[in-house]
């Protein structure tokens, strides 16, 4: 029996802004992120938050459909515009066939080509520099075997900085490395042990069973501090370290990072740390994890199917 997860003050504080935006109901931002509605409905009463602000459904007319391609280049504007306006044709095909849609990358490259829509390439950014001693009696479980058979048996975690126009925001995750999904955020205006604590916590209160989990970090001195040895110690989780200036030694994370900053960061500009937060929550809940979901719904679908026997051979 799966044990009832628990959310982090932070993951609550930022679904509950989700719902204020305009046309967005409780429903659907819950069903978005995978929580029960009823659930976020008495997080946003709990705060005395105005129900008339969640409840409001958005009345979009429906797509043309008197032609297949006009339906099909509907839909194409609909998750390229929920995307940031970032994604190309193969991930754009992925998404459409998950959704059941039965079309080939050439034609969806085809009508993204002619209606001028496209994603965004990759950026070339530097990496922050943060790596120190190792405690004694750690070693890198890894060694670059970024493959899991199960999750929550190998979890990697890292920091990243997103600039605001009132300082920088860091921003600790937690990622799985068997479903690529995030199981543990923070963001801070300090890059200190407490904000990568509190992302781990996420992490520990959404696993499945008690199996000790390989968590993979650098030498940074948030990792490498007494508290978070001892959080990880008391959660049976066995801390895991690059070496020094190995950067490839966590490239799960560094490639987490690359498609944050080049499909949402890079395209905005942030006034406050606030509404950097809101829009890291809102790609990461809304749009990464949902994405790796069905991603691992559809392997699983592919395994079920060729381990079930034909009629051919019983």
């Amino acid at each position: 029996m799966s044990r009832r997860r628990k959310y982090s003050p932070e993951f609550k504080r930022e679904a509950i802004a989700l719902t204020r935006q305009p046309g967005v109901s409780c429903r659907q931002v819950a069903l978005e992120i995978g929580i029960n509605p009823n659930l976020l409905s008495r997080w946003c009463r709990c705060l005395k938050v105005s129900a008339s602000g969640y409840y409001a459904w958005v009345s979009r007319p429906e797509s043309a459909r008197s032609k297949a391609n006009q339906h099909l280049l509907s839909r194409i504007r609909e998750i390229h515009d929920d995307s940031g306006g970032m994604i190309g044709s193969p991930r754009m095909h992925e998404d459409l066939v998950a959704e059941g849609a039965s079309t080939s990358l050439n034609r969806v490259a085809r009508l993204m080509a002619k209606h001028g829509i496209q994603g965004w390439p990759r950026k070339k950014r530097g990496r922050l520099g943060r790596q120190s001693y190792r405690p004694p009696g750690i070693r890198n479980h890894l060694e670059r075997d970024f493959s899991a058979l199960e999750p929550d048996t190998k979890w990697v975690t890292d920091i990243t900085e997103i600039p605001t126009q009132e300082g920088k925001l860091f921003l600790c995750v937690v990622l799985d490395l068997f479903s690529k999904l995030i199981v543990g955020w923070s963001m801070h205006h300090r890059q200190d042990r407490h904000m990568v604590i509190r992302a781990v916590e996420m992490a520990v209160w959404q696993r499945q069973g008690k199996v000790p989990v390989i968590l993979h970090s650098d030498r940074g001195s948030q990792f490498t501090s007494g508290d978070y040895q001892r959080y990880l110690g008391s959660n049976r989780l066995v801390s895991s370290m690059s070496a020094v200036g190995h950067c490839g030694d966590n490239a799960a994370c560094e490639g987490f990072f690359g498609m944050l900053k080049r499909e949402r960061i890079h395209h905005r500009r942030y006034r406050t740390q606030n509404e950097a937060r809101a829009d890291v929550f809102d790609y990461i809940e809304r749009f990464h994890n949902p994405r790796m979901r069905r991603r691992v719904a559809a392997q699983d679908r592919k395994l079920f199917a060729d381990l079930k026997p034909s009629v051919g051979t019983g």
